[in-house]
């Protein structure tokens, strides 16, 4: 099965109250849709992916620079928005089914869209709900109407996204049923017959206020982690200097099996101590002529897509370089450049300080270059 996964972010952001929209709110650097998208590249069975945005919003889209999304503007409401989706689709061709998803739902897990697509094998649509656990009541006038408390509250639940569907059928419905569309696309089904409801996930609400926005930010907190990591490497003559990614003018160079990147090595090692997966010469053995003389970039860059399909990303990193030459001052700025761009970060989430050994040890000698890290990370499935 091939689906294309639709994420709507077209909306005005009302509700949320802010100068910035709802799917351009970051969490440790990563906005709405940035996780969202993420999450969906996971997954060998979605082929494409759509995000309708807001016209109002298109610089904050170009700006996310993403990379294998179709962009297209969406719609007044959210059901022109899916439509314009589902029809781009239908010429296109090659896609047979769609997951329709709100930006404003960036906590789902893996787990879940894994759920949705094995069920969708035989079914014409797979949708998650929640049971509803507390009390219902309706006023009417002055009094509750009690006909909807006790035993018909199970038969109430809240709907949730994405919502998998067959591409031909979901987008027949959008375009002659239209009128009865209510707030998702499940509300255009009269006939439930061979529609899957699945248990969905509390964590996976619905962004909606900036109350909501905190409870998100207090549960990727919860999955924060932190690693340590250090690397010292001798200075020699006939050798290259690289620190954190850049090749830096000096009569003497690192001595290492690799490029011998201090400053790479260290943010490598805190990153992985951070996700506990070990150590770089765990994953990268000194032993190995595979990794003789090879980039610190590379490197860093193979560790980032490890920890990426675990599910995490770099939250900060703060970086102390210790070294009597060269001065740090003068690279530091593109430093931060290099390492925001291997880390897939911005780069005021990184910091970077120069420090001396006042002429003591080896460092302080000229003889070596040492570099200490600490990064977080968090873990968003």
């Amino acid at each position: 099965m091939s689906f294309c996964f639709i994420i709507l972010a077209g909306g005005n952001s009302h509700r949320f109250r802010s100068n910035i929209g709802k799917p351009y709110q970051k969490i440790a650097g990563k906005s709405l849709v940035e996780i969202n998208v993420d999450k969906a590249q996971k997954i060998k069975q979605i082929k494409k992916i759509i995000l309708v945005y807001n016209k109002k919003d298109s610089k904050r889209v170009k700006s996310l620079k993403l990379e294998n999304v179709k962009l297209i503007i969406g719609g007044k409401n959210r059901q022109q928005s899916a439509f314009k989706a589902l029809s781009y689709l239908k010429k296109r061709g090659g896609i047979s089914k769609v997951l329709i998803h709100d930006v404003a739902r960036p906590n789902f897990s893996l787990k879940l869209i894994i759920s949705i697509i094995k069920n969708m094998k035989n079914a014409r649509g797979v949708i998650p709900k929640i049971d509803i656990q507390d009390a219902v009541k309706q006023k009417v006038d002055s009094s509750l109407n009690e006909y909807i408390l006790g035993k018909n509250r199970d038969n109430l639940f809240l709907t949730q996204t994405p919502q998998a569907f067959n591409l031909n059928e979901v987008y027949e419905l959008h375009k002659n049923n239209a009128a009865k569309y209510k707030d998702d696309d499940i509300s255009l089904y009269m006939d439930l017959n061979n529609i899957k409801f699945i248990e969905g996930e509390k964590n996976n609400f619905k962004i909606t206020d900036q109350s909501d926005f905190q409870n998100l930010k207090n549960i990727y907190k919860s999955q924060q982690s932190v690693g340590i990591g250090f690397d010292v490497h001798r200075l020699v003559p006939k050798r290259k200097l690289f620190l954190a990614g850049l090749k830096i003018r000096s009569p003497l160079g690192t001595l290492g099996h690799s490029d011998g990147d201090p400053v790479l090595h260290a943010v490598t090692d805190a990153i992985l101590g951070a996700c506990k997966m070990g150590d770089i010469g765990q994953m990268f053995s000194d032993k190995s002529k595979k990794f003789k003389n090879i980039r610190s970039t590379i490197l860093l860059q193979e560790v980032m897509e490890k920890i990426k399909a675990k599910g995490y990303f770099v939250n900060n990193i703060d970086i102390n370089i210790i070294t009597q030459t060269p001065k740090i001052k003068k690279y530091k700025n593109k430093m931060i450049e290099s390492i925001a761009k291997l880390c897939e970060i911005s780069k005021n989430q990184i910091n970077i300080k120069g420090k001396t050994t006042e002429k003591l040890g080896v460092v302080g000698k000229e003889k070596a270059i040492a570099c200490e890290v600490i990064t977080s990370v968090i873990k968003y499935d």
